[in-house]
C-alpha cells in the first residue's frame, strides 16, 4: 500500500495518507446539535487523511433525518468547535458536508415552522408556493452563510453534497427539475444551481476549502432514472465548470453502470483532487491511486467499524464488521465502542 498510506500534497491540500472517511448519516445529533460523543467518534478516526462530516444541514428546511446536525446557528457552530478540535488534536482534517435534502425530507423531520424545499416549489401545509428566483438565490445565500459557519467552527473546508438525490441533484435531473426558467431545461440550466452555489460557497471561504460530491447515474432516493447520454453530458459540464472555478476537489461516488467514458471524461475535465468512493478495499484504492484514475480514495463502512484503518491496512491485519443494526440513532454502541487492534473484541 506504498501510494495510499503515503502523504498527499496537491493544490494546496496536505494529508497524512490518501486515504479519505466518507461522510456517513448516524443520527447521534439530539436537537440538531453536534455533541461530545459526536467529538469522540470523529477523534477516533483521526489518523485518516481527510475526514469529510456526516451530511449536515445549511438551514432549518435542509434538515431531512431523525437527529441529524445542522450549521446554521450558533449553538450549532459552537457543537461543531469541540469536533473539529479533537480531531485537530490528533493532527487530523476535517471537511464538513453541507447537505439539503430538499423533497426528501418531511415535515416530522424538520423543525417547527421550516418548509419542505422542492426544486418547483415551497410545501407549508395543503400549500405550495412555487420556488422563486429569489428563492433560490436565498438557498444558495444559505449554502454561503452556512460555509461561513463552517469556517468559524474550525473546519479545514466544506463539501458541497450534490449527489445521493439531495437538493443539489435534484436540479440535475430533468424528471425532477421541470422548471421553465433558467434554471430548468436543458443540462447548462439544470446545472446553474450547482454551479452558482458552488460559486457562492468560492466566494464566501475560498476555491481551496470548497469541494462537491456528485454520484453520476445514482438512483438512490428514488432518483428516476433518465437518458444516458443526457446523463453523461451532465457530468462532463459539470466537470468542466467546476475546474473553471477552481474547486479543491471532485469527490465521486461510484457505481455499477456508470459507464467507463463518462469517469474518464469527467477525469479529464477536472484538474484538481479527484476521490473515488464506494465500496473500495486497501488493494482496490492502491490499483486506482497507481493508475491515476484517482488521487484520493474514500472509504465508508470499513472507517465506521475500524477508528484505526488505516494502521490495520498498514499492519495488512482483519477488519471489524459494522454492525448495522446500530447503524442510525442510539448511543456510544455501534458509533465509538468498535475495537482497535489489539483490544479485546466482545
Amino acid at each position: 500500500m506504498k501510494m495510499l498510506l503515503s502523504p498527499f500534497q496537491k493544490n494546496g491540500l496536505h494529508l497524512r495518507n490518501h486515504m479519505v472517511m466518507s461522510p456517513m448519516t448516524r443520527s447521534r445529533a439530539k436537537d440538531y446539535l453536534p455533541n461530545a460523543l459526536m467529538a469522540e467518534y470523529y477523534a477516533q478516526r483521526a489518523t485518516a487523511g481527510l475526514i469529510i462530516t456526516e451530511g449536515t444541514a445549511p438551514s432549518a428546511e435542509g434538515l431531512g433525518y431523525y437527529k441529524t446536525p445542522g450549521i446554521y446557528s450558533p449553538e450549532q457552530v459552537e457543537g461543531w468547535k469541540q469536533v473539529t478540535r479533537a480531531v485537530h488534536e490528533k493532527g487530523g482534517s476535517i471537511f464538513v458536508q453541507l447537505m439539503h435534502t430538499g423533497q426528501i425530507n418531511t415535515i416530522r423531520n424538520l423543525p417547527a415552522g421550516a418548509k419542505r424545499i422542492h426544486v418547483t416549489g415551497i410545501h407549508q401545509g395543503n400549500t405550495i408556493t412555487p420556488l422563486s428566483t429569489t428563492g433560490i438565490k436565498q438557498l444558495i445565500d444559505e449554502f454561503a452563510k452556512a460555509s461561513e459557519n463552517a469556517m468559524e467552527a474550525g473546519f479545514n473546508g466544506v463539501e458541497l453534497h450534490g449527489a445521493h438525490g439531495y437538493l443539489l441533484e435534484q436540479f440535475l435531473n430533468p424528471l425532477i427539475n421541470t422548471r421553465k426558467d433558467a434554471y430548468g431545461g436543458n443540462f447548462v440550466n439544470r446545472s446553474r444551481f450547482v454551479l452558482e452555489t458552488a460559486a457562492a460557497t468560492i466566494d464566501a471561504i475560498g476555491k481551496e476549502r470548497t469541494g462537491i460530491r456528485l454520484s453520476p447515474f445514482a438512483t438512490i432516493n428514488d432518483m428516476p432514472v433518465y437518458d444516458k447520454e443526457e446523463v453523461h453530458n451532465t457530468y462532463v459540464h459539470l466537470a468542466k465548470e467546476l475546474d473553471k472555478l477552481g474547486l479543491i476537489y471532485l469527490h465521486i461516488s461510484l457505481n455499477a453502470i456508470i459507464p467507463p467514458a463518462t469517469l474518464t471524461a469527467i477525469r479529464e475535465a477536472f484538474s484538481g483532487i479527484l476521490i473515488l468512493a464506494n465500496g473500495q478495499t486497501a488493494e482496490s484504492a492502491e490499483t486506482l491511486l497507481q493508475s491515476k484514475a484517482a488521487d484520493l480514495v474514500a472509504f465508508g463502512k470499513s472507517f465506521l467499524a475500524n477508528p484505526d484503518l488505516v494502521e490495520r491496512f498498514n499492519q495488512n491485519t482483519s477488519l471489524n464488521a459494522p454492525n448495522f443494526k446500530t447503524m442510525y440513532g442510539g448511543g456510544a454502541e455501534g458509533y465509538t465502542d468498535y475495537p482497535f487492534i489489539g483490544e479485546l473484541e466482545n
